[in-house]
């Protein structure tokens, strides 16, 4: 199995400039999808840190347009997938059909061979088509009549879910969810973001459409690479890789949770530790890193206890009790 920055280089890359362009990037985003700078920098985080994210939240609050500004951001080629009941894997992943003129094979490659897609509302497809998808966000490959092809790297999945309509929902089951390396809760923009936004596209413009023209390349696809490279780098001290783990084993033993974490959720938690370093300018990771990344990266590997849903609390209000519980090193 081929891993997410094979053949990507070897040198130690310059940490300092992955940095500022990380940065670039941010303020780039920034520029066209308002009030929303802590989903913004979550989702960047899973970008550097070559892993998918999920993203929770109900219709209308830029999620297409967070991934269409982020693709523009760094001149990469984004495809959308709106997941139905009767969509099929082919759908997703491609198919091959018989060319009579050519009396050939011919392979028609699906949406999934881009750098970034959009998977919207996963939730809605059937488990077998949800497996196709989740198949080449683990493997990094389509395999089609015997046939395996590589997707472009970087390769990265923004999937979303509406936590409101829940009919014809076919939910994700804890193993597959569990491969999406951060879950981000997308909210209401707060009243003064609300009032930019409604400012900024009803003036002196036709229709209520947001465009991306204001998000200018600041990178290209290999320097995205380069920049997953770099977050690899940076250092974490074996005291704060020990604080991480002690967070997961926590969440095994904590009342009112039925099922913690595993351990790729400890993988996840430092992974996504070193790519919120970089994106804050620092090549080392600190506790404050991995506290503030830990829901993210924890909230959808919990199983709650159904007293505990019952009594309306999250994982969120679970994991925020854990972590003010678990001792920080002191470095």
């Amino acid at each position: 199995m081929s891993t997410p920055n094979e053949g990507i280089q070897t040198e130690r890359p310059d940490l300092q400039l992955a940095a500022q362009q990380t940065r670039r990037i941010r303020d780039e985003v920034r520029k066209v999808v308002i009030g929303q700078d802590e989903v913004i920098d979550q989702v960047l985080v899973g970008l550097f840190a070559a892993g998918h994210v999920l993203i929770e939240g109900v219709p209308g609050l830029g999620k297409t347009l967070l991934a269409r500004a982020l693709a523009r951001s760094f001149d990469g080629a984004t495809s959308r997938i709106q997941f139905t009941p009767d969509l099929m894997p082919a759908d997703v992943v491609g198919h091959v059909i018989y060319d009579a003129q050519s009396a050939e094979l011919r392979v028609r490659k699906g949406p999934v061979f881009t750098n970034l897609l959009l998977a919207d509302e996963i939730n809605r497809a059937p488990a077998k088509t949800q497996a196709a998808l989740l198949e080449v966000m683990q493997e990094h490959q389509v395999t089609l009549e015997g046939n395996s092809m590589p997707v472009p790297r970087p390769f990265m999945t923004l999937a979303t879910q509406n936590p409101i309509e829940q009919e014809g929902t076919y939910p994700l089951p804890e193993a597959q969810i569990d491969r999406f390396l951060l879950k981000i809760q997308i909210e209401y923009p707060a009243e003064q973001a609300e009032f930019d936004l409604v400012e900024r596209v009803t003036r002196n413009r036709v229709g209520d459409g947001l465009d991306t023209e204001a998000v200018q390349p600041v990178i290209d696809v290999a320097g995205v690479a380069r920049l997953q490279a770099a977050s690899s780098q940076v250092l974490v001290d074996e005291r704060v890789s020990q604080y991480a783990v002690r967070i997961v084993r926590s969440t095994r033993e904590w009342a009112g949770v039925a099922l913690g974490a595993g351990p790729r959720g400890g993988l996840a938690l430092v992974r996504a530790s070193r790519a919120h370093a970089l994106l804050n300018g620092r090549d080392f990771v600190t506790p404050d890193d991995v506290k503030a990344i830990a829901i993210p990266a924890l909230r959808h590997r919990l199983l709650l206890s159904p007293e505990i849903e019952l009594e309306g609390q999250r994982s969120d209000d679970l994991l925020s009790a854990l972590l003010d519980h678990v001792e920080v090193p002191r470095l």
